[in-house]
């Protein structure tokens, strides 16, 4: 495991889907170079990404297995697309450590069981993140798209990450583990969701235990607080609070900023010296 980060999926991040909005993410598109900078440098072989808003898995954690992943973007007439080659053998790995600590994995394919028609479609979670990651910064690499499951205790999503990490250091190659998440959503009363003052709360301690290097401390959040706060970033951090526990890695807050209804935060965790 050489490089890790907190990435969010804001689709107004992406230049040409910013429209008039382009300044106002600014401060956060800036931050995700940053990332992309980091990301090139370690030079992974693969990256698994954690996404909340791919497969929706109730009780149980997925791992996509198709040979390709594959999707489009849109606001209004403007649109980006993006396509990528799954790491096959490392999501194998990766279902296969987890089902030896007895977790609830699943691996998902698409179509067919091989070849290019073996394409799972491409969430806004998964993305936004490597535009920024890989088509900016011209990476080839392969990818590995995990799914958190909210049904099951988080100390689960928590073994999924040590699990992970696990199968990245066994595997031989580089790789790279980025936990996509925007945080609370509860931000503004004219957002769909309403606002509830937790929301501040909320992001302010997932600043707090990305600067102290201490994610677990997230573990203990009460329940109504994420209920009111409304983050999609918990079960995601989970999993990267589990990889860090096999694979250490110094974190660096780059961002933070509130620019609508939802918190967006860029971290990227790298080796000590």
């Amino acid at each position: 495991m050489v490089y890790a980060c907190v990435a969010p999926h804001g689709g107004e991040l992406i230049p040409k889907l910013a429209g008039p909005q382009l300044k106002l993410f600014s401060p956060t598109r800036k931050g995700m170079r940053r990332l992309g900078s980091q990301m090139r440098d370690a030079k992974p072989d693969a990256i698994v990404i954690a996404s909340p808003h791919n497969l929706r898995l109730p009780k149980h954690i997925g791992v996509v297995i198709s040979e390709n992943t594959s999707g489009v973007l849109a606001e209004g007439a403007r649109e980006v697309r993006l396509k990528a080659g799954c790491d096959l053998a490392l999501g194998s790995d990766i279902i296969r450590e987890s089902e030896e600590a007895g977790l609830p994995v699943v691996g998902a394919n698409y179509g067919a069981l091989e070849g290019p028609l073996s394409d799972l479609q491409m969430d806004w979670g998964t993305l936004v993140p490597l535009w920024f990651l890989m088509h900016e910064t011209h990476m080839k690499c392969k990818v590995v798209i995990v799914t958190p499951s909210r049904g099951i205790p988080l100390r689960q999503n928590v073994d999924f990450g040590a699990a992970v990490g696990r199968a990245a250091q066994a595997y031989g190659k580089r790789v790279a583990f980025v936990a996509s998440a925007d945080q609370a959503h509860a931000h503004r009363k004219d957002g769909p969701y309403g606002y509830s003052p937790m929301a501040k709360e909320y992001d302010k301690r997932v600043v707090e235990a990305v600067e102290s290097g201490r994610l677990r401390q997230l573990m203990s959040v009460s329940r109504k607080l994420v209920d009111r706060a409304k983050p999609d970033s918990l079960w995601q951090l989970a999993v990267l609070a589990g990889v860090l526990s096999v694979a250490p890695l110094d974190g660096e807050l780059f961002s933070y900023q509130v620019p609508t209804y939802y918190g967006m935060l860029c971290a990227g965790f790298t080796k000590s010296g």
